[in-house]
């Protein structure tokens, strides 16, 4: 059984825009900070929305000052980034 992907599959998951990727990630904090706030490291949530931490951590610098209902922010470095969440 080979794990490699089919050239279509390979083709699908690059063609996926940057901002469907954004809308994505911004979908799922909108969804954690429902209830006030939430703490997240990008390589912690990166299975849950699909996408690597390294592409989060370019998306989240985006999304801080694009989205007017979520306030984004560095909370704190141990390790990585830690960013703190919140509605605005």
């Amino acid at each position: 059984m080979s794990t490699t992907q089919s050239p279509s599959q390979t083709t699908e998951q690059s063609d996926e825009s940057t901002a469907s990727k954004a809308d994505r990630l911004a979908a799922f904090l909108r969804e954690e900070a429902a209830d006030g706030e939430t703490y997240f490291k990008a390589k912690f949530i990166a299975d849950d929305v699909g996408l690597s931490p390294k592409e989060i951590g370019a998306l989240i610098v985006q999304l801080q000052d694009s989205l007017q209902d979520l306030e984004i922010e560095k909370w704190s470095y141990t390790g990585a980034t830690t960013w703190r969440v919140s509605t605005a």
